[in-house]
């Protein structure tokens, strides 16, 4: 259901410049530098502004007081910070506070559960937003793993997230591991995770897509032990596409001191608020601290 007079990437630039001009776009403004280890060069964002990211989560939270039920963002959405509808159960918007540009999210047009299983539709939604896109796909299953609303969406960044960077920093160490098998674990990296790969998928439709992800998913879930009961999994999980690979990692813990950790952070690309912050993970090293919140590999 994309406009036939512009390509989904000219949509998303013109919607995100009328967005900034009617200021209903919230970019959290950072800068960073690289931190690299065993090979890896990770991207650690600090926050330029605090003030501005808690005055939106205050803001938030005083709409759920307002509210006679839990403030959803997403019912209904902000039609200036939408893009298009992907089909009839799925419609792509632009991230309110986003930090990197042009962050996009894959929402389901009624609710459903972060908590809850992905689905076959899920992963269609998210291939045909996807193939036109050249990014990164990920999922925050559950408040553990980063997740900061209970409305299922998926969410795509654009490559690249900084210029010094073409993919992801993540992402040559894992095509380096790629071998025959399905479903690989890899030694290199200090935390649980298992990842599948992706053959060309480039004459592939999104159904098609679609159903390949959806069965890699649960042979993932199996591999790490991750159990499904009443339409859920007995862990929190973070989990990262691209259109090369896919990677689920399971989680413990939300946090390590005050350093939140989703899905992005084991991407390679970490968040911290103030230069305590930075020094804590300048001393304890990325892998280190990804590791403290997830489980030992």
């Amino acid at each position: 259901m994309i406009e036939n007079n512009l390509s989904l990437w000219e949509k998303i630039e013109l919607v995100t410049q009328e967005a900034l001009v009617k200021k209903v776009l919230h970019p959290i403004p950072t800068h960073y530098q690289i931190v690299e280890e065993n090979g890896i060069k990770f991207i650690v964002r600090i926050l330029d502004n605090l003030d501005k990211k808690e005055k939106a989560k205050k803001q938030q939270k005083e709409k759920q007081k307002e509210s006679n039920y839990k403030f959803n963002p997403f019912l209904p959405y902000e039609k200036d910070l939408f893009i298009t509808d992907i089909n009839e159960n799925y419609v792509l918007i632009l991230n309110k506070y986003n930090v990197v540009n042009h962050h996009l999210l894959v929402i389901t047009r009624e609710f459903e559960s972060q908590d809850t299983i992905l689905t076959l539709e899920d992963f269609t939604a998210l291939w045909i937003v996807f193939k036109q896109i050249n990014g990164l796909g990920f999922y925050n299953g559950g408040k553990i793993a980063g997740a900061s609303q209970p409305h299922k969406h998926l969410q795509i960044v654009p490559y690249p997230l900084v210029p010094e960077i073409d993919t992801l920093p993540i992402n040559n160490l894992i095509l380096s591991n790629k071998n025959e098998d399905n479903i690989i674990t890899l030694k290199s990296l200090p935390y649980s995770q298992a990842v599948s790969f992706f053959e060309d998928i480039t004459h592939k439709s999104p159904q098609e897509l679609g159903k390949i992800t959806f069965d890699y998913y649960y042979q993932i879930l199996a591999k790490l032990n991750i159990k499904i009961k009443d339409n859920k999994p007995s862990i929190n999980y973070n989990l990262l596409i691209t259109k090369d690979w896919m990677m689920v990692i399971p989680r413990k813990q939300e946090k390590i001191e005050s350093i939140s950790i989703n899905s992005l952070g084991f991407a390679g690309a970490l968040l911290v608020k103030n230069n305590i912050e930075l020094e804590f993970l300048l001393k304890y090293k990325p892998l280190e601290i990804l590791t403290k919140t997830a489980f030992n590999n």
